[in-house]
């Protein structure tokens, strides 16, 4: 891998918690940072806090609400229009069990489970459109913020239209994160690009993490020591496919092996997304 001040890196979700801790410190060691939030005035004040904090200069807002995949196509096509490189792409971006909503079933602007949605369908999007420019900026890395939290997918209801449970839509939503790793990491073998994902730390104090469970158990500084290794460890520069509990290689749900489901879950991504066929 380049210097982390020779890369482009984008950062899904990041004004706040996970996404902007990260953030900092890479700004710190001088990467080149896209930062992605749907808020436009959270996204300048992080910028300047940024720029402040650390005296990089080099930072630039994209900004699209993931609940809305007509916004991502929109980021998608912004960003490979005008970025060059992409070295990293961290997909950090995502919502908890009960905020927003309160544990009511919500949909996205197109209709579907807003968790399955924002948590899995907008990066599954992203990550697509962004392929090339991850193949012509390599050696780079696909970096997806998954959880221990994962749930096997019902393909009979994964909108979840029946018996809708907040903890069941987060955790399949993570769960897809983990099987859509798992098939990038296969299909860009051999290219320089890998693919890999995590579960940072268990209940960090985060925004979505305290309006479900009212406290933290692990810092925000855990969650970004494990991202970090993932985006920076010199001996993870060709390894790929791999799911990491912290810093540890761990073994993620059995569903995310099952190549069938995977299949199954990138088809039918592939509709939703309206992939189908490019």
């Amino acid at each position: 891998m380049r210097p982390l001040a020779e890369q482009v890196i984008l950062i899904t979700g990041a004004t706040d918690g996970l996404g902007k801790a990260v953030a900092l410190q890479l700004a710190r060691a001088g990467a080149t940072l896209l930062l992605h939030g749907r808020d436009e005035a959270r996204g300048q004040q992080t910028l300047e806090e940024i720029r402040t904090q650390t005296s990089n200069t080099r930072l630039y807002w994209y900004r699209a609400d993931f609940a809305s995949l007509a916004q991502v196509r929109v980021l998608a096509e912004r960003l490979a229009r005008e970025q060059e490189h992409l070295e990293v792409l961290v997909n950090n971006a995502g919502i908890g069990t009960t905020l927003p909503g309160g544990g009511k079933r919500q949909e996205s602007e197109e209709g579907y489970e807003l968790r399955f949605a924002v948590n899995y369908l907008a990066p599954f999007l992203l990550t697509r459109r962004l392929v090339p420019t991850l193949r012509q900026s390599a050696p780079a890395r696909i970096v997806n913020v998954s959880s221990a939290g994962q749930a096997p997918i019902d393909f009979h209801d994964v909108m979840l239209e029946h018996n809708y449970d907040g903890v069941q839509a987060y955790c399949q939503s993570k769960l897809a994160l983990v099987m859509m790793t798992f098939d990038l990491a296969e299909e860009l073998a051999g290219t320089g690009v890998t693919a890999n994902c995590l579960h940072p730390a268990t209940y960090m104090p985060t925004k979505m993490v305290l309006a479900a469970r009212g406290s933290g158990v692990s810092t925000i500084e855990e969650g970004v020591q494990a991202t970090m290794h993932l985006i920076t460890a010199p001996e993870l520069e060709q390894v790929t496919g791999r799911y990491y509990n912290g810093r540890r290689e761990a073994r993620a749900e059995s569903q995310a092996y099952d190549r069938q489901a995977r299949h199954e879950l990138r088809h039918l991504s592939e509709q939703l997304t309206g992939l189908t066929g490019s």
